[in-house]
């Protein structure tokens, strides 16, 4: 019997590092060496138990080092291989963690298929003892592969959990159990004996999304303000002067910049900026309330500030309108 066929990119992360301390969970960022797809799978022969799988060659960086025009690559990539091998059962990315949700979510919006797509990352190096690499890139194999995983977005599994790429975040700098989809919970489990759903994500995306990588080729330039008590228009006025087509506003709860903060965002919006007002807590929603409407602003429902930088950069490659992307962030 044939077993499916997963293609596994790798982007770099911890899930591809190894140095030569087996102790080293600290130190490794800053010295390790990052394995590519094929090297980094290799070492996993429990994989071949479920899946025969091809490696795509791509980069292996940290994190921290993936860029939009990384995203825009790795859409094509993924949208190429998956037209030119049809027989491809789903795709396995292995990512570091640090920004492993904003892929995820750039990947939710943009690719036209609904064969599983599931980010896998890790908290601890291949080379430590006790890694978590082996078992979280099991899971997504396992997932990958699985029918109910299909036409349910992208997917990140980490921890025998599997989130929805749109609400799954990062909470924890070190620990395993590090992410959360704070609202409405993760989609489901990988057990010993099999893969288990609990829910299915209602917001639009992949083939539903408006936005299709096909069209896309640069990304505008989006930045994000983080508001505390007292700050001023500094930032704001920076990212205005640097070019910013839109800001977010990581707003105090409930979505509400400091005073001088609030003025700076005020002037951006009327200089034909766009503003999204979101929020630091890191959940909940934050309505287009009668302020944000007087003002030509846009309220990000419950995506936290970095998935609501990526939204409106996208949505400012089809339209200026503030109604129309605001629809955007309730649909999708």
């Amino acid at each position: 019997m044939n077993k499916p066929l997963v293609a596994v990119i790798g982007t770099g992360g911890t899930i591809s590092s190894v140095v030569d301390d087996s102790l080293d969970v600290l130190n490794y960022p800053d010295i390790s060496r990052k394995m590519d797809s094929a090297e980094a799978i290799a070492r996993i022969q429990e994989t071949e138990r479920f899946a025969q799988y091809v490696t795509l060659p791509f980069r292996a960086v940290g994190s921290s080092a993936i860029l939009p025009s990384d995203w825009i690559e790795l859409a094509q990539l993924i949208m190429r291989t998956a037209q030119e091998r049809p027989e491809i059962r789903g795709f396995v990315i292995l990512h570091g963690t640090a920004t492993i949700e904003e892929t995820g979510y750039f990947l939710n919006l943009v690719l036209k298929t609904d064969k599983p797509v599931v980010l896998v990352g890790a908290q601890r190096p291949a080379s430590a003892v006790s890694s978590d690499v082996n078992m979280n890139v099991l899971a997504a194999v396992r997932t990958a592969i699985d029918e109910q995983a299909i036409g349910k977005g992208v997917l990140i599994v980490l921890n025998d959990e599997i989130h929805s790429a749109r609400d799954a975040t990062k909470t924890s700098t070190y620990r395993l159990q590090t992410f959360r989809s704070h609202d409405f919970g993760l989609l489901g489990h990988v057990d010993g004996d099999r893969i288990e759903f609990y829910r299915s994500p209602v917001r639009k995306h992949t083939l539903e999304s408006p936005f299709d990588i096909s069209e896309i080729s640069v990304l505008p330039r989006v930045d994000i303000v983080y508001s505390y008590a007292g700050a001023d228009a500094t930032a704001v006025d920076a990212f205005v002067a640097a070019g910013a087509k839109g800001i977010v506003s990581a707003g105090l709860a409930p979505g509400i910049p400091a005073p001088l903060e609030r003025k700076a965002l005020e002037r951006a919006a009327a200089s034909g900026v766009l503003v999204v007002q979101c929020s630091r807590a890191g959940s909940g929603r934050v309505a287009r309330r009668q302020y944000l409407c007087d003002q030509g602003m846009l309220g990000s429902d419950n995506l936290n500030p970095q998935k609501a930088r990526i939204l409106l950069a996208l949505a400012l490659t089809k339209t200026n309108d503030p109604d129309k992307i605001q629809a955007f962030f309730e649909m999708l």
